[in-house]
């Protein structure tokens, strides 16, 4: 009789101690003061980005999406903010952003040097702009570019990563 309630007694504190171990704690601020505003496109709930508007590579800017494009021939790269469906414009508060490709290669294996753009906005309206324009004579360059767009939208640090 002994055995069996130490037995009972050890089995009920074994199922209190697992009890107590499930107390759920909150989980710090998803982006605490001064880091960058980004989702990852790599999350189980985001769906792959496909072509932007204007034929560029849409990718995430923040909580953003955006699309970065070139026009070889004049020198100049855009991008343009867009809505949650990918395809409508959404003016945002932004000065500026700063542009960072790495190095590439044409088709013909000439190496495309890194660059570094200020992208300014364009056509804005009350502070808020939808399109960001920059240029540097690399981008003369045929070639697939891949880097990063950093800046401030709506006062807080954002980021992205893009890929042609």
């Amino acid at each position: 009789m002994v055995r069996t309630k130490i037995l009972g007694l050890s089995l009920l504190a074994s199922v209190f101690a697992f009890a107590g171990c499930s107390e759920k704690t909150e989980t710090p601020a998803a982006n605490p003061e001064g880091q960058a505003e980004t989702h990852s496109e790599d999350s189980p709930d985001h769906a792959p980005h496909g072509t932007g508007p204007n034929g560029g590579v849409v990718f995430d800017l923040g909580k953003y999406h955006a699309e970065f494009t070139v026009d070889h021939s004049k020198e100049t790269v855009m991008v343009l903010i867009l809505g949650d469906d990918e395809k409508t414009t959404t003016a945002i508060d932004a000065e500026e952003f700063t542009l960072s490709i790495k190095e590439s290669n044409t088709a013909d294996g000439t190496t495309v040097e890194p660059m570094t753009i200020t992208l300014k906005p364009e056509d804005a309206t009350d502070g808020k702009a939808s399109k960001f324009v920059g240029s540097d004579p690399g981008i003369g360059n045929v070639a697939d570019f891949e880097g990063t767009v950093v800046g401030e939208i709506d006062g807080k640090p954002s980021q992205g990563e893009f890929k042609e």
